[in-house]
């Protein structure tokens, strides 16, 4: 499959451009940075610290794509919604893990899905889509006397908050204790001031942001006499690049529809739906 990879120079991006040129079965085609990058003219493989792969990185989103059957994409909200509908438009299929959509870009995406295959996850992670399995089983397990919190971390440049992955997995634990009502019903996004104590079917959900943490997910059993807690930690982004190139791979002959990487790994049925977006309290999904 011939791949362009937007942000090309990032972090994110740079990752991507390894994973990708370690693949045989991937040819790198297209590599895009924004219009005033310093990057701009240069080899996309060099400015990733390997060889030379012949692909100057562009400033054109459409010129990026020129010969592409995949993106993936790691950006920001505002050029995967213009990635989205370009590649609707040509036919290119799309892996995205671009987090902090509105529900306004949210519907983008899933308009371009209609005519596209789309993987869009908050997390790339093969170990987080397992965790999110294990969350809800735990939850379902240990039943109504436990209190449930997450606590997530990443690095200081992080804009949305808490994490695409963080409400996931409240959206997990909610989705396995329905019973005691929706997330939005019980959702609090940290703490602060005096109050009558801890609802009992509240699902706490804080941030943490600081230094370079790659991503640290930890959701909380609570209850009176002991505590179970499920974590992932991320120690490099070629966690998340590898997932995406799995995905990719996965999405080759696919029909259009909006995907996560649930699909991907074969924990929910191979069949295309469409999601509700997650958005937090600032508006960021």
């Amino acid at each position: 499959m011939r791949v362009a990879i937007p942000g090309a120079a990032g972090r994110m991006g740079c990752t991507l451009v390894r994973e990708v040129a370690a693949d045989d079965n991937l040819k790198l085609v297209g590599a895009i940075e924004a219009a005033a990058s310093l990057s701009l003219g240069k080899d996309a493989g060099a400015v990733a610290g390997i060889e030379n792969k012949g692909v100057p990185i562009v400033g054109s989103l459409a010129e990026g794509l020129a010969n592409a059957e995949g993106v993936i994409d790691f950006t920001v909200p505002s050029v995967t919604v213009e990635l989205a509908g370009l590649c609707a438009e040509r036919g290119t299929a799309m892996v995205i893990g671009t987090t902090g959509l509105s529900a306004a870009e949210a519907e983008q995406i899933e308009q371009a899905a209609k005519r596209i295959p789309i993987v869009w996850a908050p997390n790339m992670s093969v170990g987080i889509n397992v965790l999110i399995q294990l969350v809800q089983n735990a939850a379902r397990l240990l039943g109504a006397d436990y209190d449930l919190e997450i606590v997530e971390a990443h690095h200081k440049h992080k804009k949305d908050a808490p994490s695409g992955t963080a409400l996931r997995l409240a959206e997990a634990l909610a989705e396995a204790t329905s019973e005691r009502g929706t997330l939005a019903e019980r959702a609090c996004y940290g703490r602060q001031g005096q109050s009558e104590g801890r609802p009992k079917d509240e699902i706490g959900i804080h941030t943490v942001r600081g230094g370079d943490v790659v991503g640290d997910h930890t959701v909380y059993y609570c209850t009176d006499g002991e505590r179970l807690e499920l974590t992932h930690r991320a120690s490099s982004r070629q966690t998340f690049a590898k997932g995406a190139v799995r995905a990719l791979h996965w999405l080759n002959d696919r029909e259009a529809g909006l995907y996560d990487m649930q699909h991907v790994l074969g924990l929910k049925e191979a069949k295309a739906t469409l999601v509700t977006p997650r958005v937090s309290p600032d508006g960021l999904s």
